[in-house]
């Protein structure tokens, strides 16, 4: 699901990297492409950065490494050197062609999040534009949000096989709506609708859920078929399911690899495909974590067929 897209090209120059860092690419929001990039370099050749040209845009960075004495650049000009903490959330707006001098190494988790994703949150919840975010440069953020979905995203960054577009679909809407009101002022109309999907919305939007156990569909063409914005789709499907669509879908599968489990001679590894997942041990994962036991003692202990 990691693809080597624009974004991760760009950052690959811009940090000198050997090879463009693979991304994870949403464009739920109207179209506009959003993405995730991890970045890493533990021997990087010292020097300044590239420029990453500017843009109506905003980098989100989660550093996942010490950088002490950074030296930080905007506009051509040397601004300040600063110490950089692992942990912490820094904002970036690329209408500053914002740069730092590379002579250490690096670990961090880039979000690239154009304006225009921006107003289309503000859109979806009947709010006003976002105004400028809150980039101060060399300014840290203790922002446990972003943490820990930075940790989600660097599981699946590493496992992109197991990955659905739902699931970056999901995250990604969560980070920037999450961004636009911690840092942007978002206020959302307290006016809109709370309410779950319509009966015959839940419906539809099941079936189609279910008809793509591997989860190719984006949440864009799920709530589009509803005449809903993605937004509102996700928080009305969460509504009515308790579930994001993300994870129910993940419980389809494993409703759907226990209905191939009560076929004896059929091999776990080929039930696994067979339900949408990418693997054997990504079902085993899965199925553990929402039965409780592996799919083996499973099928052992309720159909009396042996381990596979």
């Amino acid at each position: 699901m990691t693809v080597a897209g624009a974004f991760g090209a760009r950052l690959g120059k811009f940090l000198h990297l050997k090879d463009a860092p693979p991304s994870l690419v949403t464009r739920s929001l109207r179209g506009v492409e959003l993405a995730v990039t991890e970045t890493r370099d533990d021997n990087p050749l010292p020097g300044l950065s590239g420029s990453l040209m500017p843009e109506d845009a905003f980098l989100v960075s989660l550093k996942l490494h010490d950088y002490p004495e950074c030296e930080l650049w905007e506009s051509g000009k040397c601004i300040m050197k600063r110490d950089v903490r692992a942990g912490a959330t820094y904002l970036y707006d690329l209408k500053r062609d914002p740069r730092y001098v590379i002579d250490k190494p690096f670990h961090s988790l880039f979000f690239h999040i154009p304006r225009s994703a921006l107003d289309s949150i503000a859109k979806q919840f009947a709010a006003p534009s976002v105004g400028d975010l809150a980039c101060e440069i060399g300014v840290g953020h203790d922002d446990k949000i972003i943490h820990h979905l930075g940790a989600l995203f660097l599981e699946a960054l590493r496992r992109p096989c197991e990955v659905n577009q739902l699931f970056i679909d999901h995250m990604m809407l969560a980070l920037t709506a999450h961004v636009a009101k911690t840092y942007g002022g978002l206020r959302r109309n307290t006016e809109l609708a709370r309410g779950g999907l319509a009966p015959w919305q839940l419906k539809r939007a099941c079936e189609r859920l279910e008809a793509d156990l591997g989860g190719t569909l984006s949440l864009q063409q799920i709530a589009a078929e509803l005449d809903l914005s993605v937004s509102h789709f996700s928080r009305a499907f969460r509504i009515s399911t308790g579930l994001p669509p993300h994870q129910w879908l993940l419980r389809q599968r494993v409703k759907a690899a226990t209905q191939l489990m009560t076929v004896r001679d059929l091999p776990l590894s080929e039930i696994a495909v067979s339900a949408g997942f990418a693997d054997q041990s990504h079902f085993t994962r899965v199925f553990t974590s929402v039965i409780g036991v592996s799919p083996g003692v499973w099928r052992r202990e309720m159909q009396g067929a042996p381990e596979s």
